[in-house]
Protein backbone atom coordinates (compact mmCIF):
# COMPACT_ATOMS: atom_id res chain seq x y z
CA UNK A 1 0.00 0.00 0.00
CA UNK A 2 1.31 2.89 -1.00
CA UNK A 3 0.51 6.44 1.53
CA UNK A 4 -0.17 10.11 0.62
CA UNK A 5 -0.09 13.25 3.03
CA UNK A 6 -3.38 14.48 3.62
CA UNK A 7 -3.47 18.16 2.89
CA UNK A 8 -2.28 20.55 5.13
CA UNK A 9 -3.44 17.76 8.12
CA UNK A 10 -0.09 15.95 7.97
CA UNK A 11 -1.71 12.63 8.25
CA UNK A 12 -0.14 9.91 5.81
CA UNK A 13 -3.29 7.73 4.19
CA UNK A 14 -3.52 4.96 2.23
CA UNK A 15 -3.97 6.16 -1.31
CA UNK A 16 -6.75 3.72 -1.56
CA UNK A 17 -9.48 4.00 1.25
CA UNK A 18 -12.35 2.57 2.19
CA UNK A 19 -15.79 4.03 1.30
CA UNK A 20 -18.67 2.62 3.49
CA UNK A 21 -21.65 3.58 1.53
CA UNK A 22 -22.21 -0.13 0.67
CA UNK A 23 -23.03 -0.76 4.67
CA UNK A 24 -26.55 0.17 3.79
CA UNK A 25 -28.99 1.67 0.92
CA UNK A 26 -27.51 -1.75 -1.03
CA UNK A 27 -28.65 -4.89 -1.26
CA UNK A 28 -25.73 -8.04 -0.33
CA UNK A 29 -24.21 -6.42 2.44
CA UNK A 30 -24.17 -9.17 5.08
CA UNK A 31 -22.11 -8.52 8.45
CA UNK A 32 -20.22 -11.25 8.52
CA UNK A 33 -18.38 -10.54 5.42
CA UNK A 34 -18.58 -6.83 5.86
CA UNK A 35 -16.50 -7.29 8.99
CA UNK A 36 -13.99 -9.88 7.17
CA UNK A 37 -13.64 -7.03 4.35
CA UNK A 38 -12.55 -4.30 6.52
CA UNK A 39 -10.40 -6.67 8.68
CA UNK A 40 -8.67 -7.66 4.72
CA UNK A 41 -8.39 -3.96 3.79
CA UNK A 42 -6.70 -3.20 7.43
CA UNK A 43 -4.65 -6.08 6.98
CA UNK A 44 -3.25 -5.01 3.63
CA UNK A 45 -2.37 -1.09 4.47
CA UNK A 46 -5.96 0.47 4.28
CA UNK A 47 -6.03 3.73 7.20
CA UNK A 48 -8.91 5.92 5.93
CA UNK A 49 -12.41 5.15 6.16
CA UNK A 50 -14.97 7.12 5.09
CA UNK A 51 -18.86 7.00 6.50
CA UNK A 52 -21.86 8.82 7.32
CA UNK A 53 -24.80 9.16 9.85
CA UNK A 54 -27.01 8.86 6.54
CA UNK A 55 -25.55 5.38 5.67
CA UNK A 56 -27.75 3.64 7.83
CA UNK A 57 -29.03 6.18 10.20
CA UNK A 58 -25.63 5.80 11.98
CA UNK A 59 -25.67 1.92 11.30
CA UNK A 60 -22.18 2.32 8.91
CA UNK A 61 -20.75 4.74 11.66
CA UNK A 62 -21.19 1.91 14.57
CA UNK A 63 -19.40 -0.81 11.93
CA UNK A 64 -16.42 0.98 11.69
CA UNK A 65 -16.74 2.04 15.83
CA UNK A 66 -16.73 -2.40 16.35
CA UNK A 67 -13.73 -2.44 13.48
CA UNK A 68 -11.26 0.37 15.17
CA UNK A 69 -12.16 -1.38 18.22
CA UNK A 70 -10.75 -4.59 16.82
CA UNK A 71 -7.67 -2.66 15.20
CA UNK A 72 -6.93 -0.66 18.43
CA UNK A 73 -3.97 -1.34 17.97
CA UNK A 74 -3.52 0.70 14.37
CA UNK A 75 -4.33 4.74 13.67
CA UNK A 76 -7.00 4.58 11.54
CA UNK A 77 -8.79 7.69 10.27
CA UNK A 78 -12.45 7.98 10.63
CA UNK A 79 -14.10 10.24 8.28
CA UNK A 80 -17.70 10.84 8.66
CA UNK A 81 -20.73 13.25 7.54
CA UNK A 82 -23.41 15.36 8.28
CA UNK A 83 -26.65 14.61 7.01
CA UNK A 84 -28.86 17.48 5.44
CA UNK A 85 -31.40 18.31 8.19
CA UNK A 86 -33.55 18.38 5.26
CA UNK A 87 -33.05 15.01 4.29
CA UNK A 88 -32.25 16.01 0.66
CA UNK A 89 -29.99 15.02 -1.45
CA UNK A 90 -28.41 16.49 -3.30
CA UNK A 91 -29.10 19.90 -2.16
CA UNK A 92 -30.24 22.50 -4.19
CA UNK A 93 -29.39 26.16 -4.60
CA UNK A 94 -32.71 27.40 -3.37
CA UNK A 95 -31.82 25.92 -0.34
CA UNK A 96 -31.19 27.83 2.76
CA UNK A 97 -28.55 27.50 5.02
CA UNK A 98 -30.88 27.11 8.14
CA UNK A 99 -33.18 24.40 6.20
CA UNK A 100 -29.97 22.55 6.00
CA UNK A 101 -27.02 23.26 8.24
CA UNK A 102 -28.19 25.63 11.17
CA UNK A 103 -25.40 25.69 14.04
CA UNK A 104 -27.36 23.45 16.74
CA UNK A 105 -28.06 20.71 13.99
CA UNK A 106 -24.22 20.71 13.46
CA UNK A 107 -23.50 20.20 16.80
CA UNK A 108 -26.29 17.69 17.75
CA UNK A 109 -25.45 15.11 14.54
CA UNK A 110 -21.47 15.61 15.54
CA UNK A 111 -22.63 14.47 19.05
CA UNK A 112 -24.10 11.74 17.08
CA UNK A 113 -21.26 10.45 14.92
CA UNK A 114 -18.73 10.83 18.33
CA UNK A 115 -21.16 8.17 19.96
CA UNK A 116 -22.03 5.42 17.42
CA UNK A 117 -18.01 5.88 16.60
CA UNK A 118 -17.00 5.34 20.23
CA UNK A 119 -14.75 8.42 19.85
CA UNK A 120 -13.77 11.58 21.59
CA UNK A 121 -13.06 13.28 18.72
CA UNK A 122 -14.04 12.99 14.89
CA UNK A 123 -10.58 12.78 12.58
CA UNK A 124 -12.89 14.50 9.86
CA UNK A 125 -16.46 15.47 9.77
CA UNK A 126 -17.72 16.61 6.48
CA UNK A 127 -20.81 18.05 5.66
CA UNK A 128 -22.90 15.53 3.54
CA UNK A 129 -24.08 18.10 1.06
CA UNK A 130 -23.17 22.02 0.06
CA UNK A 131 -24.08 24.95 -1.55
CA UNK A 132 -21.44 27.52 -2.06
CA UNK A 133 -23.90 30.76 -1.43
CA UNK A 134 -23.21 29.83 2.03
CA UNK A 135 -19.59 30.02 2.13
CA UNK A 136 -20.05 33.71 3.84
CA UNK A 137 -22.38 32.98 6.43
CA UNK A 138 -21.23 33.32 9.83
CA UNK A 139 -23.20 30.68 11.78
CA UNK A 140 -21.62 27.17 10.15
CA UNK A 141 -18.06 28.74 10.66
CA UNK A 142 -18.69 29.44 14.47
CA UNK A 143 -20.46 26.38 14.78
CA UNK A 144 -17.42 24.21 13.56
CA UNK A 145 -14.66 26.53 15.15
CA UNK A 146 -16.52 25.91 17.96
CA UNK A 147 -16.26 22.01 18.18
CA UNK A 148 -12.66 22.39 16.99
CA UNK A 149 -12.36 24.25 20.31
CA UNK A 150 -13.93 21.74 22.52
CA UNK A 151 -11.58 19.22 20.88
CA UNK A 152 -14.45 17.07 19.10
CA UNK A 153 -13.29 17.49 15.76
CA UNK A 154 -10.13 17.13 13.86
CA UNK A 155 -10.81 18.73 11.02
CA UNK A 156 -13.40 20.13 8.28
CA UNK A 157 -14.38 18.49 5.14
CA UNK A 158 -17.31 19.08 2.79
CA UNK A 159 -18.75 16.63 0.21
CA UNK A 160 -19.51 18.20 -3.15
CA UNK A 161 -22.54 17.42 -4.65
CA UNK A 162 -23.09 15.18 -7.58
CA UNK A 163 -21.63 16.49 -10.90
CA UNK A 164 -21.08 20.25 -9.45
CA UNK A 165 -17.32 20.55 -8.44
CA UNK A 166 -17.39 24.23 -8.33
CA UNK A 167 -20.29 24.93 -5.86
CA UNK A 168 -17.75 25.08 -3.15
CA UNK A 169 -14.97 27.34 -4.34
CA UNK A 170 -15.52 30.52 -2.40
CA UNK A 171 -15.85 28.01 0.91
CA UNK A 172 -12.67 26.80 0.52
CA UNK A 173 -10.98 30.11 0.33
CA UNK A 174 -12.38 30.88 3.80
CA UNK A 175 -9.29 28.32 5.06
CA UNK A 176 -11.70 26.77 7.68
CA UNK A 177 -12.07 23.42 5.06
CA UNK A 178 -9.12 20.76 5.39
CA UNK A 179 -10.79 18.44 2.81
CA UNK A 180 -12.93 18.43 0.06
CA UNK A 181 -14.66 14.72 -1.18
CA UNK A 182 -15.66 15.39 -4.89
CA UNK A 183 -16.80 12.30 -7.95
CA UNK A 184 -13.87 11.88 -9.66
CA UNK A 185 -12.93 9.38 -11.99
CA UNK A 186 -12.22 8.62 -15.73
CA UNK A 187 -15.85 9.71 -16.72
CA UNK A 188 -15.90 12.83 -14.24
CA UNK A 189 -12.50 15.07 -14.78
CA UNK A 190 -14.49 18.24 -14.03
CA UNK A 191 -12.52 18.72 -10.86
CA UNK A 192 -9.53 19.25 -12.83
CA UNK A 193 -10.37 22.49 -13.83
CA UNK A 194 -10.72 24.59 -11.07
CA UNK A 195 -11.62 22.10 -8.33
CA UNK A 196 -8.47 20.71 -8.11
CA UNK A 197 -5.41 23.85 -8.87
CA UNK A 198 -7.28 25.53 -5.91
CA UNK A 199 -7.18 22.52 -3.49
CA UNK A 200 -3.54 22.45 -4.49
CA UNK A 201 -2.97 25.90 -3.75
CA UNK A 202 -4.51 25.70 -0.43
CA UNK A 203 -3.28 22.70 0.63
CA UNK A 204 -6.44 20.94 0.76
CA UNK A 205 -6.84 17.11 1.16
CA UNK A 206 -8.81 15.70 -1.69
CA UNK A 207 -10.96 12.40 -1.54
CA UNK A 208 -12.08 10.70 -4.75
CA UNK A 209 -15.29 9.24 -4.62
CA UNK A 210 -17.50 6.92 -6.73
CA UNK A 211 -14.05 5.70 -8.56
CA UNK A 212 -16.11 2.91 -11.06
CA UNK A 213 -19.04 5.54 -11.25
CA UNK A 214 -21.49 3.52 -9.38
CA UNK A 215 -20.53 0.19 -10.95
CA UNK A 216 -20.47 1.43 -14.73
CA UNK A 217 -16.92 1.38 -14.96
CA UNK A 218 -16.69 -2.08 -13.05
CA UNK A 219 -17.51 -2.82 -16.54
CA UNK A 220 -20.10 -5.37 -15.43
CA UNK A 221 -23.09 -3.84 -16.33
CA UNK A 222 -25.96 -4.48 -19.66
CA UNK A 223 -28.44 -2.14 -21.03
CA UNK A 224 -30.61 -5.53 -19.15
CA UNK A 225 -29.12 -4.93 -15.97
CA UNK A 226 -31.58 -4.70 -12.83
CA UNK A 227 -31.44 -4.04 -9.33
CA UNK A 228 -33.73 -5.12 -6.36
CA UNK A 229 -36.20 -3.56 -5.23
CA UNK A 230 -34.86 -1.20 -2.20
CA UNK A 231 -31.32 -1.00 -3.81
CA UNK A 232 -30.51 2.60 -4.20
CA UNK A 233 -28.61 1.84 -7.87
CA UNK A 234 -32.68 1.17 -8.88
CA UNK A 235 -33.77 4.68 -8.68
CA UNK A 236 -30.47 5.68 -10.16
CA UNK A 237 -29.96 3.57 -13.05
CA UNK A 238 -33.19 4.39 -14.93
CA UNK A 239 -32.78 3.93 -18.62
CA UNK A 240 -31.80 6.95 -19.85
CA UNK A 241 -28.84 6.61 -17.20
CA UNK A 242 -28.25 2.91 -17.71
CA UNK A 243 -28.32 2.82 -21.71
CA UNK A 244 -25.80 5.56 -21.55
CA UNK A 245 -23.31 4.38 -19.31
CA UNK A 246 -22.93 1.28 -20.90
CA UNK A 247 -21.98 2.74 -23.94
CA UNK A 248 -19.73 5.25 -22.44
CA UNK A 249 -18.07 2.05 -20.54
CA UNK A 250 -18.20 -0.17 -23.61
CA UNK A 251 -15.85 2.80 -25.66
CA UNK A 252 -13.54 2.22 -22.89
CA UNK A 253 -12.94 -1.80 -23.52
CA UNK A 254 -10.67 -1.31 -26.59
CA UNK A 255 -8.05 0.66 -24.12
CA UNK A 256 -7.62 -1.60 -21.41
CA UNK A 257 -4.10 -3.20 -21.42
CA UNK A 258 -3.48 -6.46 -21.28
CA UNK A 259 -3.50 -8.23 -17.87
CA UNK A 260 -5.65 -5.27 -16.50
CA UNK A 261 -9.26 -5.28 -15.69
CA UNK A 262 -11.96 -2.08 -16.02
CA UNK A 263 -12.09 -1.70 -12.58
CA UNK A 264 -8.15 -1.73 -12.25
CA UNK A 265 -7.91 0.85 -14.76
CA UNK A 266 -10.36 3.14 -13.19
CA UNK A 267 -8.70 3.17 -9.98
CA UNK A 268 -4.89 3.86 -11.57
CA UNK A 269 -6.32 6.38 -13.62
CA UNK A 270 -7.64 8.26 -10.06
CA UNK A 271 -4.05 7.37 -8.66
CA UNK A 272 -2.20 8.99 -11.54
CA UNK A 273 -3.15 12.09 -10.38
CA UNK A 274 -1.08 13.23 -7.50
CA UNK A 275 -3.87 16.28 -6.50
CA UNK A 276 -5.47 13.22 -4.90
CA UNK A 277 -5.09 12.46 -1.40
CA UNK A 278 -7.31 9.08 -1.41
CA UNK A 279 -9.59 7.14 -3.32
CA UNK A 280 -12.80 5.45 -1.67
CA UNK A 281 -14.20 2.54 -3.28
CA UNK A 282 -16.99 0.86 -1.59
CA UNK A 283 -16.01 -2.81 -1.05
CA UNK A 284 -18.44 -5.62 0.59
CA UNK A 285 -16.47 -8.16 -0.91
CA UNK A 286 -12.81 -10.12 0.23
CA UNK A 287 -12.10 -10.20 -3.35
CA UNK A 288 -12.84 -6.84 -4.36
CA UNK A 289 -10.93 -5.90 -1.29
CA UNK A 290 -8.02 -7.47 -2.25
CA UNK A 291 -8.13 -6.44 -6.30
CA UNK A 292 -8.61 -3.06 -5.23
CA UNK A 293 -5.67 -2.37 -2.77
CA UNK A 294 -3.64 -4.60 -5.51
CA UNK A 295 -4.12 -1.73 -7.14
CA UNK A 296 -2.29 0.87 -5.06
CA UNK A 297 1.71 -0.15 -5.79
CA UNK A 298 2.97 3.17 -7.28
CA UNK A 299 2.73 2.44 -10.67
CA UNK A 300 0.29 4.69 -12.60
CA UNK A 301 -1.17 4.63 -15.99
CA UNK A 302 1.34 5.37 -18.95
CA UNK A 303 1.40 8.82 -20.60
CA UNK A 304 -0.29 7.22 -23.44
CA UNK A 305 -2.83 5.66 -22.41
CA UNK A 306 -4.11 8.73 -19.54
CA UNK A 307 -4.40 10.77 -22.83
CA UNK A 308 -6.40 8.51 -24.55
CA UNK A 309 -8.62 7.94 -21.46
CA UNK A 310 -8.73 11.81 -21.23
CA UNK A 311 -11.15 11.79 -24.37
CA UNK A 312 -13.87 9.75 -22.36
CA UNK A 313 -14.54 13.00 -19.93
CA UNK A 314 -18.25 12.59 -19.84
CA UNK A 315 -19.95 16.48 -18.51
CA UNK A 316 -22.85 15.54 -16.96
CA UNK A 317 -25.58 18.21 -14.92
CA UNK A 318 -27.40 16.78 -12.01
CA UNK A 319 -31.06 15.21 -12.77
CA UNK A 320 -33.81 14.35 -10.95
CA UNK A 321 -32.52 10.79 -10.43
CA UNK A 322 -28.68 12.01 -9.93
CA UNK A 323 -29.16 12.25 -6.42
Amino acid sequence: MEYRVFGRTGWKVSEIGYGMWGMAGWTGSEEAEVNASLDQAIELGCNFFDTAWGYGEGLSEEILNKTMKRHAGKRLYAATKIPPKNRKWPSKPEYSLQDVFPADYIVEYTEKSLKNLGVECIDLQQFHVWEDHWANQDEWKEAITKLQQQGKVKHWGISVNRWEPDNCLETLKTDLIDAVQVIYNIFDQAPEDNLLPLCREKNIAVIARVPFDEGTLTGTFTKETTFPAGDWRASYFVPENLNSSVEHADALRPLIPAGMTMPEMALRFILSNPDISTTIPGMRKIRNVNANMAASDGKGLPETLLTELKKHRWDRTPTGWSQ
